[in-house]
């Protein structure tokens, strides 16, 4: 068994299309678990981890995939993420789970606006990073100005530790600015990694660099700022412990170059990976809702969470991180949300779509359990039941209602949607009571699309779709006040139930505050209370949308000793905040997207005006060359049919990105 401190379980996230599965495929190519290279478009099987038909199809990572490789001494348990924004929560739940990552940036367009939410979920679940600023060979192609893009943008503390050997057409490698030496990539695919002497042309400004290199690395060290000031020479072992010390105290990213299209400088990585990066037992200690510090032993009892499942053919692949304790085939376990026993029979090893049997799993590996039924998110425990921190799951912006065009495609259809709502909680399924519909929420078009081809691919079924919807909320501007008292008498028993108190706006979805003194409530009736306030907020008085972003505080009121019930309080809160909600200034939000337009200079003025023109509110733009990058919020009605309008608009030179930005007051919404 590999000792867990030459494990490294990390990901690989970045803006779409700036070579996270090509810098994967290298990966698995120079550690030696493949042996022939395939690009993620060049018309042959397709990249390693992009195993999906529709993955192929798109040139896109849709699902995330993980896998193993060794590199020298060290075991790197691998993920793969989408880079699209629709499909966020397979970043979500991998960071979630995973020790370190590497951040790919593009060498040409820098921090883009899926970098900026990869880099936020990262900080959310406290996870070191390494950079690595790819496409070195394209034109325009400039790692400086993207080291301070990091800076200036994602507030991180970027420190190159590497000096480009030419840029554009003429990337030939890079100087190691730790070990002062060129390293240059030859053979038919880079796998000839030759170190040579650094070019006379280059030696001032490598030295240059070197220094800047040494001074942010001397904050985090006083050996080396003694050195530096006596001016002696610091030894490489002193900058690398440095390094790692900084960056998984999170207070550095150190930025590597390559060009993993052209097979330069992923070896580099590899190493870095290696030398900087966490093991299982580098990183911060796990806390469980029950706050109870989980250690990476062996030897305690097994606990594990549930990151992500897949229901096939035979039943359903369920990957788990474990986080302490030892696991076999034949282990029984407890599923700490439900209490039922889990018996594990088989214990797999990932390779993207591909199974390798395991006896024995550790404190410290991903791995995949067979036929295993839980949900995403479980906590699996041997010992006392235990509850790990769940991941952020985002709400759903775009709804769009389907029904089966004939009645044998009806079962197909609920089998698929049980199906994808089980693997992403992202995916929602609802039923609309008024028209019988069938409604399926997601992230954004593209999602939504995916989707509906697998439901007719994978199971043949199908369907008619309706144009999208957005998802409104409704909300409150002010505070209110409810004194709402319930009193129903039917012969025998009646019901009755009084409750008072208030309501205000809050940057929460919702908010219960109890303030009875003196028992006007029996304690047994407040959670009935909370329950009832929470149905209320199901639907709203205006147009019926789900409410959000409000504060109760149920203040007192009155009960009767025989016809008192939970049930006459559950109905009396709900009666009371939809009583208030009306006098509260209730409106309703439209979700607004972070809009990221990338085009050719010439047309930039047709970009800008169409996006004023859809409402948006421009936030800037940033000239590069031959093209702009315009930023811009739009509210989500308005960019519905936007690709289409885009490529009309630049003979379909430009592209876009789209993530959800936040909830605003609508000015207008159509019923």
């Amino acid at each position: 068994m590999i000792p867990r401190s030459r494990v490294r379980n990390i990901g690989i996230s970045a803006h779409i299309d700036s070579g996270k599965t090509t810098l994967s495929e290298r990966i698995l190519f120079y550690t030696g678990r493949i042996h022939a290279i395939e690009e993620v478009r060049g018309g042959g099987k397709g990249a390693t981890m992009d195993f999906m038909d529709l993955e192929k199809e798109h040139g896109i990572t849709i699902t995330s995939a993980a896998t193993t490789c060794q590199w020298h001494d060290t075991q790197i348990n691998l993920i793969d993420t989408p880079g699209h924004v629709d499909f966020t929560i397979e970043v979500e739940r991998s960071l979630r789970v995973l020790d370190g990552s590497v951040m790919v940036l593009c060498a040409v367009a820098g921090v883009q606006s899926q970098s900026i939410t990869v880099d936020r979920q990262m900080k959310r679940y406290r996870v070191p990073r390494l950079a690595f600023i790819n496409k070195m060979d394209r034109l325009g192609a400039d790692p400086f100005r993207v080291v301070q893009a990091m800076r200036d943008k994602l507030q991180l503390n970027a420190v190159l530790l590497q000096y480009p050997i030419g840029s554009e057409d003429n990337f030939q490698g890079v100087i190691d600015l730790v070990e002062m030496t060129a390293h240059y990539y030859q053979g038919e695919n880079g796998e000839d990694w030759v170190r040579k002497s650094i070019p006379s042309a280059l030696v001032d400004e490598a030295q240059q660099a070197r220094e800047k290199l040494l001074d942010a690395l001397s904050l985090f060290s006083e050996a080396m700022t003694e050195q530096l000031l006596e001016g002696e020479e610091v030894s490489q072992e002193l900058i690398w412990q440095t390094i790692r010390k900084a960056t998984l105290s999170l207070e550095l990213t150190p930025v590597l170059l390559g060009s993993a299209f052209k097979n330069k400088g992923v070896q580099n990585l590899l190493d870095a990976i290696a030398l900087y990066l966490p093991s299982p037992i580098d990183r911060e200690l796990v806390k469980t809702a029950e706050s109870v510090s989980i250690y990476p032993n062996p030897d305690d009892s097994l606990v594990a969470l549930a990151f992500k499942l897949t229901v096939e053919s035979f039943g359903q692949l369920t990957y788990i991180r474990i986080y302490s304790g030892t696991l076999k085939p034949g282990d029984t376990v407890y599923n700490s949300r439900t209490g039922k026993r889990v018996q594990i029979n088989r214990l797999v090893r990932m390779h993207a779509n591909k199974r390798e049997e395991m006896q024995v799993a550790v404190a410290g590996d991903i791995i995949a359990l067979l036929s295993v039924d839980c949900a995403s998110g479980d906590t699996l425990c041997s010992g006392k039941l235990l509850s790990l921190e769940r991941m952020f799951v985002p709400e759903p912006v775009i709804t769009l209602s389907i029904m089966a065009k004939k009645q044998e495609s009806g079962d197909r259809l609920s089998k698929a949607l049980n199906r994808f709502q089980k693997e992403d909680p992202t995916f929602r399924v609802t039923h609309d009571p008024e028209s019988s519909a069938t409604l399926i929420s997601g992230m954004g078009e593209l999602h939504l699309e995916i989707y509906i081809e697998r439901i007719q691919r994978e199971y043949n079924a199908e369907v008619y779709v309706s144009k999208p919807a957005v998802a409104y909320r409704e909300t409150i501007l002010q505070k209110a006040t409810f004194d709402y008292r319930l009193k129903k008498q039917t012969g025998g028993s009646g019901q009755f139930a009084h409750v008072t108190g208030w309501i205000s706006p809050t940057s929460e979805p919702f908010v219960f505050e109890n303030r009875v003194v003196g028992g006007a409530i029996p304690k047994e009736y407040i959670l009935a209370c909370e329950k009832g306030f929470q149905e209320a907020m199901q639907s709203g008085q205006l147009e019926g949308y789900p409410v959000t972003g409000v504060k109760v505080v149920l203040e007192g009121g009155s009960y009767h000793p025989i016809d008192s019930s939970e049930i006459a309080f559950r109905s009396a809160a709900h009666q009371a905040l939809e009583q208030a909600f009306i006098k509260a200034n209730p409106c309703i939000l439209e979700p607004i997207m972070l809009v990221e337009v990338e085009t050719p200079n010439e047309f930039f003025g047709r970009v800008q005006g169409d996006l004023s023109s859809r409402r948006g509110l421009l936030l800037g733009s940033e000239t590069m060359l031959s093209y702009t990058v315009i930023r811009a919020e739009v509210p989500l009605a308005k960019m519905f049919g936007y690709s289409t309008d885009l490529r009309s608009l630049t003979s379909g030179m430009a592209t876009f990105s789209m993530e959800f930005a936040c909830y605003r007051q609508a000015l207008a919404v159509k019923s």
